[in-house]
């Protein structure tokens, strides 16, 4: 094998598009700050036992191991950035109040999580610690959308659901774990045959209530038919009517209801969305709310985020057009020199043009040249 071919689903990132991602990069985070959000950056590997902490069997798949060659303990490429800003949270900070905190850098996984995905995500997330209620899970989606338009992507759907909606309709119910799992599976993938041969000796109330699941999505009347059709339990009523206030007001996006989408069912707490935009092959933007994130480092802080990969937020968010660059002579004349120091101190980009590469063309269209005139260097048009 050659030794410049690079493992499957991991890829170089060549000039045009490393210079999209770096200026959605720096959309996103100023978005973000916006808000109030204050960045941190979290190391690429920890000890293994604190990356995976309370994350559950999934993410431990994804994860790479290897062994430390200081101290002989597994340690962990993560896979994921929330457990760590957790940890920060827990126990860096430490703050009684709230905290804003937002990231953006890579995280691995041993395997694409979708056909054609790159294993090297560039994960970038907004997280809100310390506050239970309501405004904080819409101050995410809001968010979470305004990061969105600001990088200039297409129109966005957002698809709310509740994992408190499931976990009421098996309240009181003894299952085993891999029946659990098969119940969660029939669910996901709307398979209303397998789910009644699963849950036929399930309680009548939890049995109609998961069979009802699976025709629950759509728009808004979908909130009004699961009022109708699932046990009128008050964690219900409250899951309901949390999604229905989240759901109003979300500008142009389109607001949509699946109440049987039960991706990250173990790590959600309450609400969770996901944004989807034509031209992505799956959602752009997860998130919800995961109270118990933090529990594991010994404080069980209300949190509630989102996250997105910005790798593949460039497939889909509008290019943007490259500052034209001013094409500048070799030399050292003292004159030159500051002339151009004077132009790349204003912000322009200027490209000295090597002896003998005059006519090289890159990604720089240069509009502009300096030129020696009357004694003086300056810029005018080519």
């Amino acid at each position: 094998m050659s030794a410049w071919v690079l493992p499957d689903h991991i890829a170089d990132v060549l000039p045009s598009e490393a210079r999209h991602i770096e200026e959605l990069r720096r959309q996103l985070l100023d978005t973000a700050r916006g808000y109030g959000c204050e960045l941190v950056m979290p190391p690429l590997l920890e000890h293994l036992e604190s990356l995976l902490t309370g994350t559950g069997e999934a993410l431990g798949l994804q994860t790479f191991k290897l062994v430390d060659q200081l101290s002989g303990r597994t340690l962990g490429l993560r896979a994921d950035t929330t457990p760590q800003v957790a940890r920060i949270d827990a126990h860096l900070l430490n703050r009684t109040g709230v905290a804003r905190l937002c990231y953006c850098g890579p995280v691995l996984h041993t395997r694409p999580d979708r056909p054609h995905a790159t294993r090297e995500p560039l994960q970038f997330g907004a997280e809100i610690y310390g506050h239970a209620g309501l405004e904080a899970d819409r101050e995410v989606l809001l968010l979470a959308l305004d990061c969105l338009r600001a990088t200039q992507v297409p129109p966005l759907t957002v698809d709310l659901a509740d994992a408190r909606i499931v976990r009421a309709l098996f309240a009181g119910v003894l299952v085993d774990p891999r029946v659990l799992g098969e119940v969660h599976a029939a669910l996901a993938a709307k398979d209303a045959t397998a789910l009644a041969r699963l849950t036929r000796d399930f309680p009548a109330p939890s049995r109609e209530g998961l069979a009802a699941l699976v025709d629950l999505y759509g728009d808004a009347t979908v909130l009004a038919e699961a009022r109708r059709v699932l046990p009128a339990t008050s964690a219900i009523g409250q899951a309901l009517d949390q999604l229905e206030w989240l759901g109003r007001d979300l500008g142009e996006a389109t607001v949509t209801y699946d109440l049987a989408d039960l991706r990250g069912y173990a790590y959600y707490s309450g609400m969770r969305f996901g944004i989807y935009t034509p031209g992505a092959t799956d959602a752009l933007v997860r998130g919800g709310r995961y109270d118990e994130v933090g529990a594991v480092f010994g404080r069980n802080r209300p949190a509630v985020g989102f996250s997105l990969d910005v790798r593949e937020l460039v497939g889909v968010a509008a290019a943007r057009p490259l500052k034209a660059a001013i094409r500048a002579p070799w030399g050292e004349q003292p004159e030159l020199r500051a002339a151009i120091a004077r132009l790349r101190a204003a912000g322009e980009t200027v490209v000295c043009m090597l002896p003998g590469h005059e006519s090289v063309v890159d990604e720089f269209h240069c509009d502009r040249e300096l030129a020696e005139q009357a004694g003086r260097w300056v810029v005018r048009a080519l």
